[in-house]
């Protein structure tokens, strides 16, 4: 089969869809796949033939974290937060249509098109202009349910995604009205997701039920079709070595399991003070620290002798020789924190990773903080408490229910293809 997979945002959004990609090349399909600029070698590292997809993700990184650290403590500023809402999303809207005429370009013969949940509005019209199948692949509960969040009832969660879906779908109105009167499409006033589910398509659920109790009974009614709409098939991840496995490994053997500390793809506003604070309190706890740099620039710092800070660090191998996990929240780490069966911290610093924090929460494997907020002491304090013998427990229970990277990978592939054969 030919397909076409269009990713886009930092590692962690588009991990996923590589992870997916080269399972399918490996089953004998043609495969390419449109990513982000600064993440075209990335995907071509593993054998995917990839190509640029918007803008580079720097364009807007930044401005995303300033958003939302400001959001929390000044929600009455609405100017200030328009205006640097506007900035984070300007650099997308204004490569839309160039992101359309590729994707359109590319999906010339294709027999199916995937979709990250980025710009699956952009996606869902090219699929309407070839009218072809479309799946998208997902990896936290974006559509409308009940369980997203922990102990608040279930109506007002439903309330305040469907509000959400609005929100977006009106911020996204004129670059995709535009789009589709260029392909020649009517206009619309349904929401994507609406578009997808009346189209019948594929909505591969990328993380691990278990996360989200009742979730999967309530949409358990998009899982009786064949195939089933919304499967459930755990987080896709590469799980690829790094030239600083060997150093690291000897690291971590030469002393006491240490904390792990990493901060993904959005780089820390201070890297000095990121530092001071992580030494500080690994030190008032008698620990050692490990901290995996992602995109944030912490060469000009200095780091005491019991910190260690390297660029990037194979998860898969490195968090189940650690002591506890202290990351960002994004999907995949939390993931691989999960499948590590460790106590996990989340310093969450948008939306998306803040959900994640609450899941951590819920299933009594750690606890969360928004990042802005942390200091030196609190999180000493939140480190005291995942430490306890009982998170170490539970954490290992929890890890037994996590599908393991590589299931993941083929049971993503194989609703691909049992939705493509009922398409034919």
């Amino acid at each position: 089969m030919n397909i076409v997979l269009a990713f886009y945002g930092t590692r962690g959004d588009v991990e996923p869809g590589i992870a997916l990609g080269r399972e399918l090349v490996r089953r004998g399909h043609r495969v390419r796949i449109a990513v982000p600029p600064d993440l075209v070698a990335f995907a071509e590292s593993v054998g995917l033939d990839a190509v640029a997809y918007g803008p580079d993700n720097q364009a807007w990184l930044e401005s995303t974290r300033d958003f939302w650290a400001r959001f929390f403590r000044n929600v009455w500023r609405l100017g200030e937060l328009r205006e640097l809402l506007r900035q984070a999303r300007e650099p997308g809207t204004r490569a839309w249509a160039d992101m359309g005429s590729l994707l359109a370009e590319l999906t010339d013969g294709a027999d199916l098109l995937v979709s990250g949940m980025s710009y699956q509005e952009l996606a869902l019209n090219v699929a309407e202009f070839r009218a072809m199948p479309m799946a998208t692949l997902l990896w936290f509960p974006i559509r409308v349910n009940g369980h997203l969040l922990p102990q608040v009832p279930a109506p007002v969660v439903r309330a305040a995604m469907t509000a959400y879906e609005w929100v977006v779908g009106r911020g996204v109105k004129t670059s995709e009205d535009t789009q589709r009167r260029t392909l020649g499409l009517p206009a619309t006033t349904r929401s994507a997701p609406a578009r997808i589910a009346a189209r019948g398509g594929l909505e591969i659920q990328a993380y691990d039920a278990v996360c989200f109790p009742g979730l999967a009974a309530e949409w358990a009614q998009w899982n009786t079709a064949t195939p089933p709409r919304r499967p459930f098939v755990g987080t896709l991840t590469l799980d690829l070595p790094t030239d600083d496995d060997d150093d690291v490994t000897s690291w971590i053997e030469a002393g006491t399991p240490p904390i792990f500390f990493g901060f993904g793809s959005i780089p820390v506003q201070s890297p000095t003070e990121t530092i001071a604070m992580i030494a500080a309190a690994s030190a008032r706890l008698d620990r050692r620290a490990l901290v995996g740099a992602g995109w944030s620039d912490f060469d000009a710092t200095s780091v005491p002798e019991h910190v260690k800070v390297v660029g990037a660090v194979n998860f898969s191998t490195v968090f189940p020789a650690c002591c506890a996990v202290v990351h960002h929240g994004g999907a995949g780490t939390t993931a691989a924190s999960l499948r590590a069966g460790v106590p996990t911290l989340i310093l969450w610093m948008a939306d998306v990773q803040m959900v994640w924090g609450a899941a951590v929460k819920r299933l009594e494997v750690g606890t969360a903080r928004r990042f802005s907020s942390t200091t030196e002491k609190s999180l000493v304090a939140d480190l005291r408490t995942i430490l306890d013998p009982g998170y170490r427990v539970r954490a290992r229970e929890v890890a037994s229910q996590i599908t393991p990277s590589a299931l993941s990978r083929a049971q993503a592939a194989d609703r691909i293809e049992e939705y493509l054969r009922v398409q034919r």
